[in-house]
């Protein structure tokens, strides 16, 4: 059991690196996460997404609890997010979340996803994106153990 980050894009920056680097050291089994960067399709619009959405699919296990990250998803609050990882997790499945390219994900990512989630109706930049997640697992994590880091 454990999660797993798919994102499409560039290597962490050094800011986001650092951030990253404070909440991953604080994870613990079943929370602690790996990042599996994939490169940008070479493609534009539809071809780049059907090409990157194939290779996402690739790295999925067929019993994987699958979450992706999309603005047009469902808005969830910290707790029920912590009960959806903690229910997966719980249930022995690998968490998989991924974070799609700039032209997002096709519908067979979309139909694959138990829970497409949104982080806000803004829209982030994929670095900052990497970084919130990094900080929503550590809080889940600190949730689900009953530990006082999320106050309601």
């Amino acid at each position: 059991m454990s999660v797993k980050v798919l994102a499409v894009g560039k290597k962490h920056e050094a800011w986001v690196k650092d951030g990253i680097d404070r909440y991953e050291k604080r994870l613990r089994k079943p929370f602690d996460v790996s990042w599996q960067l994939l490169p940008h399709s070479a493609r534009d619009g539809d071809a780049a997404r059907v090409e990157e959405s194939e290779r996402i699919l690739q790295r999925v296990d067929r019993d994987a609890f699958l979450v992706l990250l999309d603005e047009r998803g469902a808005n969830v609050d910290s707790p029920a997010l912590a009960d959806r990882l903690q229910g997966a997790l719980g249930q022995g499945k690998h968490v998989v979340i991924v974070i799609g390219g700039a032209y997002g994900v096709d519908d067979s990512v979309r139909s694959r996803a138990q829970f497409v989630w949104s982080l806000s109706k803004l829209v982030f930049p994929h670095q900052l994106v990497r970084l919130i997640l990094a900080e929503q697992l550590y809080r889940a994590q600190e949730i689900a153990a009953g530990r006082p880091y999320h106050h309601v």
